[in-house]
């Protein structure tokens, strides 16, 4: 993800300039959602209400439950749910582009890995008008949240259930006051979108909403004519109606809920043949000002860095790649497949060549291997930014990646920062977790030199893909691979709030 100071797409600039993107995040707000007209709702890194031991929660009578109301993330503790692991969601919703309301059911197909009487699924705002499991009706209860669902019968451990959630409303973005932007569902005039890290996605759809549960998903969209409705994966059929279209797309590979999306509006599709035979599909406003029939220039070599990419990670993860442009957002996310860019940086003869880059590198880093929690989030943006520079190093030549790390580094050592290993959620998007976490890994580069080092990358990246990875799950493969105890080397570069010195790569 690119923050909106863009603080990691600035990275060439202010490393060349010596200058510092250094600006107050405010603290993070503890309100509870709301869906009050006019206030936007708030992401809640609080710790909930959760009063139960470890592993129980209770429901009406005191009946226990054999699972959990929360994963149990250090930052966002009342976030996702325990007691199943979800295999595959269905999103069949209709969308009124122009009212910016939805309504349909999501069909959730999950594994039972305690023995249910009642589970939770994280949803805020949005009208809830019935609940199935395995067909038959479930009860329900709803707090600002969550949906607690009582099915008719106990779901035994290892068993596959399916939960169908229908409702209806119009999704409220979800404000994250430490983050300075607008999270969730964005409408626009003839156009909505979502970009839904970390924790927006329960503003849309009903589900696990937690990295740590990753699923495939199919993506049904009907929108009226002659809007198009764009998702994550392969769009495999387009059904037309009565004034309206179906679109359904298949991600077939697991994803995060937080990655999941949607696109619609007027929109031209150009698909381009990557290489190793990965179709490249870009979705560019009709109105766009650079013109809607070719490619932006920010895109040109997007083909280039999926084969450096792949020759430095390991191989491209997804069967498409591609971009959808909207209006109104000052970033890029990395939805998979599909990444949400923002016009003003795809305009951009500075920042757009480097953004791509970086939300490219992320398919590999943050999406194929996912974090385990938030505070693993240099595990994603980390990467992403050292991504940049190898990047830059091809393209550039040596020289110019020294260059842009060597003045990031004093860049970071000008004001105090967090350790990237666990910045707290205020900075969960900050520049230690951005420009900080890529210095660890430029810094392990030259520790243990090029050969283990990138060894290393692909031996992570190809015992994680598909899955999720903590920080201790890297520092042992980087251990593994070089064969030495690196336990003081990450101590200091990740875990100490100061900041190393700038080694040397061996030439």
């Amino acid at each position: 993800m690119s923050a909106p100071r863009l603080a990691v797409a600035l990275v060439v600039v202010l490393a060349l300039a010596g200058c510092s993107s250094e600006a107050p995040f405010s603290t993070p707000s503890t309100a509870q959602p709301s869906t009050t007209s006019g206030a936007l709702p708030t992401t809640t890194p609080s710790a909930g209400t959760v009063t139960s031991t470890p592993g129980e929660t209770s429901i009406a009578g005191g009946m226990p439950i054999v699972g959990s109301s929360s994963i149990g993330d250090p930052y966002f503790p009342a976030l996702g749910s325990g007691g199943f692991d979800v295999d595959h969601y269905l999103l069949d919703l209709y969308i009124d582009v122009d009212e910016g309301w939805i309504s349909g059911t999501t069909t959730i197909t999950a594994d039972a890995t305690s023995t249910l009487l009642a589970f939770s699924l994280d949803l805020i705002g949005l009208e809830v008008s019935s609940i199935t499991v395995d067909g038959l009706p479930a009860d329900f209860t709803r707090s600002d949240t969550d949906i607690l669902i009582e099915p008719g019968l106990p779901i035994p451990t290892g068993e596959r259930f399916v939960v169908a959630v229908t409702y209806e409303g119009s999704p409220e973005p979800v404000l994250v006051p430490w983050f300075g932007l607008v999270s969730g569902w964005q409408n626009r005039s003839g156009a909505t979108f979502v970009v839904a890290e970390p924790d927006a996605a329960r503003g849309w759809f009903p589900g696990n909403d937690h990295p740590s549960d990753k699923a495939t998903f199919t993506l049904r969209y009907t929108v009226d004519d002659p809007y198009l409705a764009i998702g994550n994966g392969v769009l495999t059929s387009t059904l037309p109606g009565d004034g309206v279209t179906t679109y359904v797309w298949e991600m077939d590979d697991p994803m995060t809920t937080y990655l999941a999306t949607v696109v619609t509006g007027n929109y031209v599709r150009i698909d381009r043949e990557g290489p190793g035979g990965v179709p490249l599909r870009d979705f560019i406003p009709a109105d766009f000002e650079g013109g809607a029939d070719e490619v932006p220039a920010a895109f040109d070599r997007v083909g280039e860095m999926i084969e450096v990419f792949s020759d430095t990670f390991g191989p491209y993860p997804f069967d498409v790649y591609g971009h959808a442009i909207v209006d109104g957002y000052p970033g890029a996310l990395e939805t998979q497949t599909t990444v949400i860019i923002g016009s003003s940086i795809v305009d951009s003869p500075f920042l757009g060549e480097i953004v791509v880059a970086h939300e490219l590198a992320h398919m590999w880093f943050g999406d194929s291997v996912s974090p385990a929690t938030w505070q693993d989030i240099w595990l994603n943006e980390g990467f992403a930014t050292f991504g940049e520079w190898v990047w830059i190093e091809h393209a550039d030549g040596p020289e110019a990646m020294l260059a842009t790390v060597e003045g990031t580094h004093a860049s970071m050592s000008r004001t105090p920062h967090p350790a990237p290993g666990d910045p707290g959620v205020p900075e969960l998007f900050g520049d230690s977790v951005y420009l900080r976490g890529g210095l660890t890994l430029h810094a392990l580069r030259a520790e243990v030199g090029d050969d283990l080092f990138f060894e290393a990358l692909r031996a992570y990246y190809g015992r994680f893909a598909g899955g999720t990875a903590a920080t201790a799950d890297f520092i042992a493969v980087a251990e593994e691979v070089s064969n030495r105890d690196l336990t003081a080397f990450f101590d200091a570069w990740l875990y100490s709030t100061e900041l190393p010195d700038l080694p040397t790569i061996p030439e």
